[in-house]
Parts: structure tokens; C-alpha cells; sequence
């Protein structure tokens, strides 16, 4: 068992910079390859703070699964205005691929999630096998695991077996963190963003794509109550689209907020002991992920 922090030096997807990112395996690696869980942080941080505050090592070391946790966006690029907003920039690269071509050369997360860090992992010769994928992430993060899970469906790659986020940023190109990342990454603006980088958006398009998608949102969240998280919106559009509570499950919990104790509250919770109604509200997200990573 051991937590390893990496970096894929000079990465090509963001533009010849260093990258750090961090990678916990369990015990069970030193004897084959074992599934991996993706996660994708928030808004102003690094590929550390989940590392040190998401509490995930204790429950991954039990399942026998790694974790895979990559910075939020490139860092040093030296261009004019990216460190001036904690909400656009270094700490906010919204996993995409930029096309704004002030940012298109290093501002390309989501190809560095998706191809490249499995890439640099598979050619260290470390033990992950990435053919079982999972993702999930929060805020920022939650956006970015929708929509490379959903992204990856409706292309046919299913990258990933299963989907959940913390009080995700569900529609974002309805909400001001979304409208501000779109419109100064993207040389089409909000418009392009609409296709690709929008879950609310995106489910409505999987036709009968199987999906597994779990979400989580505090009602005393300061960010959902300003409206920038907007999960109802993702709701009804799954709903319309014809998938059900098995398939996409989205669940407002009273009273929380968007903090990592959030987080830690409902990302490990067993059912054990549980009446079917009960598990299906109090279920953690790694429980979860593991039934479809061991499968």
C-alpha cells in the first residue's frame, strides 16, 4: 500500500508543463493490476487537497482499488490574467480542452485526464488497470466527472464503469462559474460549451445509453443556494430522457454544505442493516463504485 506523488514532466496535452498528480495503490497491487477511481477536485486546488482531506485511502486499501487524484488545472504557463480569479485560471482549468487561442496551448485538462495520465501510468509500469474505470469528483470536480463520463458514453468509449459527484456544477452553462470558464476558454463561448461541456445538456443526448451516475448536493450549500450548482435542472433533463432513480440518482441532503465534511459524510457509508428505501438515501459513493469495479 502506498501513495506515490508524480509528475508526467513536460506534458504535450498541457502545453510542455510539469504536472503533478498523486496516485494511491493498495496492498494488493504488488501482486496484479487492480481497478482504479478517478478523482477530480474543486476550484482552487491542487491534486492535495483531496490527498489530504477526502479521507478515501482507508476505504480504497479495503476494496482493493487505487486512486487517481490530478491537479485542477496547468500551473506556470505565465499567460496574461490566468492567476487574477480564484474561479478562472490556475485552479480552475474546468477540465476541458481550451480553443480560445490564448489558452488553447495549455489549457487542455480533460485530455490530460483521460489519455494522457493513463499514458504516463501504464508506460511507469505501474499496477493499474484501466479497463476498470471509475470517476467522480466535486464542485469543479463533479462538473468534470459528468461530463467525461457522459462524454464517453455517448461516444461509445465507456471509459468509465460508473459516475458520482459531490455538489457538482450540473449545468453550467446556466450558472456564472460555467458562463465565465466558457466564454474565456472556449473561442465559441458559452454556445460551443453547450455539446460537450454541460451535463445537464449531454444526458438529455445518450439515447438508451446505459448509465450509472450518483449525485450528492447540500440544501445548505451557499454555492447551490447562489445558483451555481443547479442539480434540479440535471434531474429533470435525466428524467426526460427517460432514465430512472437506479440509473441516475441525485439526492439533496438538508443541511449540508459544500465542504470536504460533506464530502467525507456520504462518500463511504455502507448498508448494511438498511431498509431498501434507507440505502437508497444513505449509500456512499465508494460503495458504489466499487460494486462496478469488481464486477
Amino acid at each position: 500500500m502506498s501513495l506515490e506523488k508524480l509528475s508526467t514532466n513536460k506534458s504535450d496535452a498541457l502545453g510542455g508543463l510539469d504536472a503533478k498528480f498523486n496516485l494511491f495503490t493498495p496492498a494488493n497491487a504488488s501482486t496484479a493490476k487492480v481497478p482504479v477511481l478517478v478523482y477530480l477536485s474543486g476550484l482552487t486546488c491542487t491534486e492535495d487537497n483531496a490527498t489530504q482531506k477526502g479521507g478515501f485511502f482507508g476505504p480504497a486499501a479495503k476494496e482493493g482499488i487505487a486512486i487517481l487524484l490530478p491537479d485542477t488545472s496547468p500551473r506556470g504557463a505565465g499567460i496574461e490574467g490566468e492567476a487574477d480569479d480564484w474561479d478562472f485560471g490556475v485552479g480552475a482549468g474546468f477540465y476541458l480542452n481550451a480553443t480560445n487561442p490564448k489558452y488553447a496551448k495549455h489549457y487542455n485538462m480533460l485530455e490530460h485526464v483521460t489519455v494522457e495520465l493513463p499514458k504516463v501510468i501504464e508506460a511507469a509500469g505501474l499496477p493499474i488497470d484501466f479497463t476498470r474505470q471509475s470517476i467522480f469528483g466535486h464542485s469543479m470536480g463533479g462538473h468534470g466527472a459528468l461530463t467525461l463520463y457522459l462524454n464517453s458514453l455517448r461516444e461509445g468509449i465507456k471509459q468509465y464503469r460508473s459516475c458520482s459527484a459531490f455538489a457538482p456544477i450540473c449545468n453550467p452553462i446556466n450558472c456564472p462559474w460555467g458562463q465565465k470558464a466558457f466564454t474565456g476558454y472556449l473561442q465559441g463561448g458559452v454556445e460551443e460549451a453547450k455539446d460537450k461541456y454541460d451535463a445537464t445538456e449531454l444526458v438529455s443526448k445518450l439515447g438508451n445509453a446505459p448509465a450509472h451516475i450518483l449525485i450528492d448536493y447540500g440544501t445548505g450549500d451557499q454555492f447551490y443556494q447562489q445558483g451555481q450548482l443547479l442539480p434540479e435542472n440535471f434531474l429533470k433533463a435525466a428524467r426526460d430522457a427517460g432514465y430512472n432513480e437506479v440509473q441516475v440518482r441525485v439526492r439533496s441532503q438538508e443541511g449540508y454544505d459544500h465542504s470536504y465534511y460533506f464530502v467525507e459524510s456520504f462518500g463511504f457509508l455502507l448498508t448494511e442493516g438498511l431498509t431498501q428505501s434507507m440505502t437508497c438515501s444513505l449509500i456512499g459513493h465508494f460503495p458504489v463504485h466499487a460494486n462496478f469495479l469488481k464486477a
